[in-house]
Formats: structure tokens, C-alpha cells, sequence
């Protein structure tokens, strides 16, 4: 068993991103078997006892990772804690007895398909860019759209000063001041969907996503979570190039 970088350990179980463990193990805050450690020093996984001020990290083995899909309901902030009191993802996890963490976000009006894991590997691959995993949301909007609103979504709409990546729009239902449109994206920007919408004066009523990559949100209902059958996980791990 070879060493690896305290940060990368911390990343792959899941603690935090690597660049966050560095910043920790930049102030000091990080010990190794009770000694302080500095950026760059290494430790075994899943043997050496690795803190952060004080508390011992859980550093799942790879036989204990747990990859979970939960159907994201609206009024639920995603984070681990919420220090304004608001309900959290994680108080869904009912009868989870191994702490996981969510793989990207919803923001707190959004509902639908959002994964967990204490895989940090997994996560990190899953979130980054240039894996270009597809994100799929039905969003209901409002009063009505052109023909040319639904071009511009579909190549780029300029938000927080860049354009979008082109997306997959597709019209599902058209009724009277409501529209129900399906978006494919393969970006993860902060509240893409809903900046796209409104940059060109569409209101958003409702947005779910209802499906990541190969995984699908299905018959789930608001509120409940499942972990990810074999064939499921097998088609992520393809997906984002880890077969």
C-alpha cells in the first residue's frame, strides 16, 4: 500500500473538494495520527487517523461506498447543515445510517433527481466539466414562449456575463399562460436553468430535473430515496469514463 496526499485522501472520502482540503491543511487545522501535518505530506488510506480540529474523519473502504438517488422535494436547501435553521437534503435520509454527501445541488425551489455518495472519487468525476454529463429538468414557465425564445435557449443565452453551452428544448404541453418545456444541459452552473429562462423574460413556475447522465428519476416519489441498482451505477461509472 503506497501513501497517498492527505488532500486527495480527504476528497475521495468525501469530506470536502481537494482544493478546500488544501486551504484546511494550509491553517493548521488538519492532523495526522495527532501530529500536525502541511500541505503535500502524504498518509495511508483508511489506516492512519486524519482529524480536522480535533474530529477524527470517517474514511469509508471501498466496500462501504453507498450511492443513493433521492427525489429532492421543494422547500429543501442541499447542504449538510443549514445554520438559518432551513430543512436539509440530508434530514430525508431516513434510515441511512452512513454519512453521505449530495453530488452537486438543487437550489432550495428546485425539486427532482439528486445523488449522494461518500465515493469522493465518483462525485468529483460526476461534477467535472469535462465529463459533460447531461442533466435533463421539465420546467414550467411562464406567461408563454416564441419560437425564437426556444431557439435561444436551445444556442446559448448569455448569463453571468458568458453564454450557455447549446442545449437540448424541447415543447412538451402549451396551454395559456403555461408551458411545460424539457432542457438538457451539460453544464452545472448556479441556477443555469433558471438564469436562462429569465434573461429572455420567462417566468419560471416549476423546475425538476428528471434525469443525470443514464440515471433516471422515475417513479420516485417527492421525498423518498433509493440507492442506485448495479446496472445503474455500472452505467454511470461508464458514463463518466470509470468502467
Amino acid at each position: 500500500m503506497e501513501k497517498i496526499r492527505v488532500q486527495k485522501i480527504m476528497s475521495d472520502a468525501g469530506f470536502c473538494g481537494r482544493r478546500k482540503a488544501e486551504a484546511l491543511i494550509s491553517q493548521g487545522r488538519v492532523t495526522v495520527n495527532g501530529r500536525k501535518i502541511k500541505l503535500g505530506d502524504k498518509a495511508f488510506y483508511g489506516k492512519d487517523l486524519i482529524a480536522v480540529d480535533g474530529e477524527k474523519l470517517d474514511i469509508p473502504r471501498k466496500k462501504d461506498y453507498v450511492y443513493i438517488m433521492l427525489n429532492k422535494p421543494r422547500g429543501y436547501v442541499t447542504t449538510l447543515s443549514d445554520e438559518l435553521d432551513r430543512k436539509c437534503v440530508t434530514d430525508l435520509l431516513e434510515g441511512l445510517n452512513t454519512r453521505v454527501y449530495p453530488i452537486g445541488r438543487l437550489d432550495k425551489n428546485s425539486e427532482g433527481l439528486l445523488l449522494f455518495t461518500n465515493d469522493g472519487n465518483f462525485a468529483n468525476a460526476v461534477m467535472h466539466p469535462s465529463r459533460e454529463i447531461s442533466k435533463t429538468y421539465r420546467v414550467t414557465v411562464r406567461p408563454d414562449i416564441t419560437e425564437e425564445q426556444v431557439l435561444e435557449l436551445s444556442t446559448g443565452v448569455v448569463i453571468d456575463g458568458r453564454k450557455t453551452l447549446p442545449a437540448n428544448v424541447t415543447v412538451v404541453t402549451k396551454e395559456e399562460n403555461r408551458v411545460v418545456l424539457l432542457m438538457t444541459i451539460k453544464e452545472g452552473r448556479n441556477r443555469q436553468i433558471r438564469k436562462m429562462c429569465e434573461a429572455l423574460g420567462l417566468e419560471v413556475a416549476r423546475l425538476r430535473r428528471v434525469s443525470e447522465g443514464p440515471l433516471k428519476l422515475g417513479m420516485l416519489k417527492p421525498g423518498q430515496w433509493r440507492e442506485l441498482t448495479p446496472d445503474e451505477l455500472r452505467a454511470m461509472r461508464t458514463a463518466i469514463g470509470k468502467v
